[in-house]
Order: C-alpha cells, then sequence, then structure tokens
C-alpha cells in the first residue's frame, strides 16, 4: 500500500538537531532521501510489532506504531504515522542513531 504522508519531526529541538548536521553530512543526506521517500510513501520503513516498541516512547509520545528507516553505516531513523485528517497521514521523525544506540534503546 503507497501512501504519501507530510513528514515533520516530533519536536522543534529535534529539528533544529536536524537542521545543525552540516549540509555533506552522509546522514543528513541519507535523512532527507528517507523524508523524501516517507512523503511519497509512509509505509517505505519496516514495522516494528507493537511488543517491541519501547515504553518510553509510549509514555513521551502516546504512540500505538513505530516504523524504523535504516539509514547508511548502521544509522536507524525511527517515526511513528498518524492520521492528519480522512486523507492525509503524518509521519513524525522521533529519533535517529547509530546501531549501538539503537540496540540499546531496544534492548538487544
Amino acid at each position: 500500500m503507497i501512501k504519501p504522508s507530510k513528514v515533520v519531526f516530533i519536536s522543534d529541538e529535534l529539528e533544529k538537531d536536524f537542521n545543525s548536521l552540516k549540509d555533506d553530512d552522509p546522514i543528513k543526506k541519507a535523512m532527507i532521501r528517507a523524508i523524501h521517500d516517507l512523503r511519497e510513501n509512509a509505509f517505505f520503513g519496516i514495522q516494528i510489532p507493537k511488543r517491541l516498541i519501547p515504553k518510553e516512547y509510549i509514555k513521551k509520545y502516546e504512540i500505538n506504531n513505530l516504523w524504523k528507516y535504516d539509514l547508511p553505516r548502521g544509522w536507524r531513523l525511527l517515526y511513528t504515522i498518524a492520521p492528519n485528517n480522512e486523507v492525509e497521514l503524518i509521519s513524525a521523525i522521533l529519533e535517529w542513531f547509530d546501531h549501538k544506540n539503537y540496540e540499546r534503546r531496544f534492548k538487544y
């Protein structure tokens, strides 16, 4: 299923962190590609099973779904999908981190 979405950052602080990355940073370039992909299709990533969603995300963001988008060099971008209205979806970026921190977050 292909569903376009509006892509946002979950907080202004996270958006500032993204904007503070240098333009030639490979992770920023990959995130720009990810944002483009998510605009085209909110379901582009890999859905994380509900039982594996960190409780921290459920408490802090009140989410009921979590998706992972693989970035280069083992980095991960995590986002949730929410309805904006009857037609549009929102893909809200929650966090991005390297594989080591991803494993810590998910207690692997």
